[in-house]
């Protein structure tokens, strides 16, 4: 298919914002903690999250067992009542097409799609990998561009030729700097959801460039529904408005290397998860950036406060 022959009235993600779960562990032996994750996403619930991504990348799930995603599937369907996308982890097609199935016997009807890696710079290879996958599974698919943690480069006209051929992509998760740019052209040729995600940072250019929200996570994901709730009331101006004393939160959990670990420490200084541990790979929290974090989460705290004063915020 052409890049001009989209899929018309195709089923697609509903816009807003799906907020990517962390999953919580606890104490020296990093065990998952359900119950901070039960209390976590019941809060993103609370606030109005249009659904949740469960098992993705700052999630963690490749440093999970199968056992354990599991039991972090089960948790969130049991603690919430939001759609779901389920993360793949893996990049071929076959341990991809057993996560895929173990997600769904995990989460039933509540999988609204699963996020499926763009796993090779070749569309018509991609095309075969996620055909195979919805052949097995008969699962919707998000399809993600995230060449930091895939590995794989991804031209925006070749994943636009994929969208178009594979009628059960429900949206586009565009991760791949500069994603204002890319969201501009996906949004333009694809009958679909596109979607940003990288903590927020290019939110408002996201926005502009035909973005349907925010797939990602971010300590106070209220800011980020906020913005997109104005975007689609009032326009640009009212969005810059309510996301702007957020900046420098998101610019702060964003460092490159430590972003994990600053983002679940940020968590849990909110009270959101009882312990801020991350697995290996993943590197730990540095100490020195304490009382940056400090200020940056008072700041945040005081609009926060200051918004919901304001009626109609969140």
């Amino acid at each position: 298919m052409t890049q001009s022959s989209a899929p018309k009235n195709r089923e697609s993600l509903p816009a807003g914002v799906w907020g990517v779960v962390a999953t919580p562990f606890q104490g020296s032996t990093l065990d998952v903690d359900l119950d901070s994750l039960a209390e976590l996403v019941e809060h993103y619930e609370s606030i109005g999250t249009t659904g949740l991504t469960v098992l993705g990348v700052f999630g963690e799930a490749a440093a999970l067992t199968a056992g354990e995603r599991r039991d972090v599937l089960e948790t969130v369907v049991e603690s919430t009542s939001l759609p779901l996308v389920v993360g793949i982890t893996a990049l071929a097609t076959r341990p991809a097409i057993q996560e895929v199935i173990a997600a769904q016997e995990a989460a039933g009807a509540r999988l609204a799609a699963v996020m499926v890696q763009a796993s090779s710079a070749a569309s018509e290879t991609l095309i075969a990998h996620l055909d195979a996958i919805h052949r097995a599974t008969g699962a919707r698919v998000v399809l993600q561009d995230y060449p930091l943690a895939s590995g794989v480069t991804i031209n925006t006209p070749a994943l636009i030729s994929v969208v178009n051929a594979c009628d059960y992509v429900v949206a586009v998760k565009a991760e791949a700097p500069p994603t204002s740019v890319a969201i501009a052209e996906l949004s333009a040729a694809v009958d679909v959801s596109v979607f940003g995600g990288l903590g927020g940072q290019g939110l408002l250019d996201e926005l502009l460039a035909g973005a349907a929200g925010a797939m990602t996570g971010f300590s106070y994901p209220e800011a980020l529904i906020s913005c997109i709730r104005a975007w689609q009331e009032e326009g640009y101006e009212a969005a810059h408005r309510e996301l702007l004393p957020f900046l420098p939160l998101i610019n702060f959990e964003q460092q490159a290397k430590v972003a994990l670990a600053i983002r679940k420490e940020c968590l849990r200084e909110r009270g959101l998860i009882k312990d801020s541990g991350v697995r290996a790979p993943a590197a730990g929290f540095p100490g020195s950036l304490r009382p940056g974090m400090g200020t940056h989460l008072r700041e945040a705290a005081r609009a926060l406060d200051a918004a919901k004063t304001t009626a109609g915020s969140f």
